[in-house]
């Protein structure tokens, strides 16, 4: 599908003194997001990694940890992929050129990293699935590829060389995404680029889905991949058809008391199609707050980075109420996703998909927190704080101390 297309716009822009977009934020979604490739200088101006690339390569030798590493034999043109964990003396061998380590939802796991989504505020936060973040040893690349999301690609330290192929955009005809049979990973079989720059830290590069783009390091380099959520139609229709059947009152089943007799027996007619869709629509498909419901869990389990697990202990709701009047913080684990939607006169709030109905403000107030102190506490109402402690007992916030910070 084409997108629409501005031969008037830009393809980079210098966001030096309007960061990190260069521009409003309703003029990117109008004229860029989904639509056009967009370098953009200065969008972090003086960016420093808050991340080291021994940092990455510590956390890639963790059990929980999603990494890999990919290098590329440029003589035979063939590509190796491992998957983590890492042992820690396997970083030593690896040499000084043509391999990337790659490491998942970096901001789970890193509070530095995760201050990035803040400048991303702009979108949906529902949307946004998580940062990856990649080191490259100078010629290190994965490859000529597309991705079926959005995503931004911040240059966290040293250089990195991108082509993309913005032949849509340009108006012409989409280009070929068919893949190579001979690797592992989805590179493309042909690569023709249409655009091509080095980008320095603080340097982004934004991506609608289905841009072909190929990254190469420079030198030793780090890049933040701000990817989005974007689950396929058969990923939804499978969700939605999972949990109409999980709830489903046996007794609901297809019936016919108007049944005639057929003009061929072995024929499915129309009236028994009708009958087909009214069974399935007893099931309350086009239900509004249904559908809302089942979106909300859906997008806080989707491509969760981990499962929250309960204590094994868990204070009284007492003590921890006591604790808070003293300064005790309440922290979200990094795990828990946290969003609400409008329900009736008051809010859904839906955490790593359990759902809780409360007053609109309670439900703003905690999806957008991931901490809350006494008094945040204390402005919550009855069904708030309710929320809260259960979301507590199931592990979705953690206690913090001054001496914890």
């Amino acid at each position: 599908m084409k997108r629409a297309r501005n031969p008037n716009l830009p393809f980079e822009v210098d966001a030096a003194l309007q960061p990190p977009l260069g521009m409003t934020p309703d003029k990117f979604l109008r004229d860029f997001w989904q639509k056009r490739p967009l370098l953009i200088r200065n969008a972090f101006p003086g960016f420093v990694s808050p991340i080291a690339p021994e940092d990455l390569a510590g956390l890639a030798c963790e059990e929980a940890a999603l990494s890999r590493l990919i290098a590329h034999d440029r003589s035979g043109d063939s590509w190796m992929v491992r998957h983590g964990p890492f042992e820690e003396d396997l970083f030593p061998q690896l040499g000084d050129h043509d391999w990337t380590l790659l490491v998942q939802d970096v901001d789970k796991w890193d509070a530095d990293v995760a201050s990035l989504l803040p400048a991303f505020s702009f979108l949906p936060r529902w949307r946004i699935d998580d940062i990856m973040v990649s080191f490259a040893a100078t010629g290190g690349s994965v490859g000529a590829h597309v991705d079926q999301y959005d995503v931004f690609l911040l240059q966290a330290h040293g250089h990195r060389r991108w082509q993309i192929d913005a032949s849509l955009a340009l108006g012409r005809d989409e280009p070929d995404i068919a893949f190579r049979n001979d690797v592992e990973l989805k590179l493309l079989q042909e690569f023709h680029p249409t655009h091509e720059w080095v980008l320095e830290p603080g340097d982004m590069l934004y991506l609608p889905p289905g841009v072909p783009h190929h990254g190469v390091a420079e030198d030793p380099c780090l890049t933040f991949s701000v990817g989005m959520r974007a689950p396929s139609t058969a990923e939804l229709l499978g969700d939605f058809v999972d949990t109409l059947a999980a709830d489903a009152d046996e007794a609901l089943r297809y019936n016919d008391p108007d049944l005639a007799v057929p003009e061929d027996p072995n024929e499915i007619d129309d009236a028994a199609m009708t009958r087909a869709i009214a069974a399935l629509n007893a099931l309350r498909m086009n239900d509004p707050d249904r559908l809302g419901d089942w979106f909300a869990r859906f997008t806080t389990l989707y491509r969760a980075a981990g499962e929250v697990a309960p204590p094994d202990s868990v204070p009284s709701r007492i003590e921890i109420e006591w604790d808070l009047g003293q300064g005790v913080r309440l922290v979200r684990h990094p795990f828990s996703r946290a969003v609400w939607r409008r329900a009736g006169k008051g809010a859904r709030l839906f955490v790593s998909g359990l759902g809780f109905a409360l007053p609109v403000k309670d439900a703003r107030t905690i999806a957008a927190a991931t901490m809350l102190d006494g008094r945040e506490y204390t402005a919550l109402s009855q069904a708030g704080r309710d929320a809260v402690f259960a979301l507590f007992e199931a592990g979705h916030y953690q206690m913090l101390t001054d001496e914890d910070e």
